[in-house]
Order: C-alpha cells, then structure tokens, then sequence
C-alpha cells in the first residue's frame, strides 16, 4: 500500500512536469541496478538510515534526473527506503496502464521462436480485451508443463499445456469410473 501511494506521487509528478519518459528510464535503471546486495541493504533493519542513504546517493546520485533523484531524497527522509524496490516496481504497473501496455506471459516446455511468440501475441491482439493496447510478450520454460503453452495476462489464463490436457483427461476419466459405479 505505502508503495502505491509513493508510485502514484512519483508517476503523477513526471506526468504534470512532462517527464514521464525520463522518470520510467531512471526507474528502469534503478530496477537493473537493484543488485541482491542493493535490495538486502536498503531494506535491512540493521543499517542506519543515514547509510542506507549515503549508498544510494553513491550508486545514483549521477544518474538519475533531477525530479526522481529528489523525489528518492523525500522517501529516505520519510524513512520509507525499505520499500524502494516495491515503489520502482509499482511505477512500472502504473506506467503501462497510462500507455494502455499489456503483458502476456507465456510458458512453454521448450525455448520457442520469436515468430511463434509474434504469432501468439497476435492471436491475443485480437480479442476484444486488447484492441488498441500494446501486448509485450515475456517467456519463459517451464519442463514441467511437458508440451503446448500456458499463456497469461492478469486475470485471463490459456492453458493450451499437455499437463493440463492429462489432468482433464484424467479428472474425466475418474468421473467417468463412479458412473459406471452408479449403474
């Protein structure tokens, strides 16, 4: 919720100043450069807050604008550093909704083609839900799933995997079992 709240300011501000491309490129860089031993330090109990923001001063100071560098100042006097990580990552969700950019996570069993992802991706550019949207497509592999895909954009799932296929056929299979049963 704090990490919303910051996002929020932090998205509505570059907007009203015209800077939201230079924002989402400095929070872009921020997210890049959140090595587990960044993350581990700005959100550890065990740092004081002084040096929490010394060190980001030190890794960021020289590279971000001026607005977002100034608004990381205001959330380390606020003493709200340990949720850093959630506020860069809350600006991105924020940022695709104001410029209408879905994501569509796909799963597959093997590494496909950048032509099947294309191929899939236009598939979903057509439906009613992502008409005038821009869909990106991340992947990743997953054995597991044995075959097929498993496409997915925040509520909407498409299990087309040979798991699921098996799980169906034999769910029904089962239930075909206590019918037989029954007579």
């Amino acid at each position: 919720m704090v990490a919303q709240r910051y996002a929020k300011a932090l998205i509505d501000l570059a907007v009203e100043r015209n800077e939201l491309e230079k924002t989402k490129e400095d929070i872009d860089f921020i997210r890049a450069s959140m090595t587990p031993e960044l993350r581990m330090a700005m959100t550890s109990p065990v740092i004081a807050d002084k040096k929490k923001t010394e060190i980001f001063r030190a890794v960021f100071k020289e590279r971000l604008s001026p607005l977002t560098y100034s608004f990381f100042e205001l959330v380390f006097t606020k003493r709200r550093e340990w949720v850093l990580p959630e506020i860069a990552e809350e600006f991105i969700e924020k940022y695709r909704e104001i410029k209408g950019i879905e994501i569509i996570e796909i799963t597959t069993a093997i590494e496909i083609s950048h032509d099947l992802k294309m191929n899939i991706r236009n598939k979903f550019q057509n439906l009613p839900r992502f008409q005038n949207k821009t869909i990106e497509i991340k992947s990743k592999v997953d054995p597991g799933i044995l075959g097929g895909f498993i496409a997915q954009s925040h509520d909407i799932l498409f299990d087309a995997s040979i798991k699921n296929d098996l799980y169906s056929i034999g769910k029904q299979f089962i239930e075909n079992m206590y019918i037989q049963r029954i007579r």
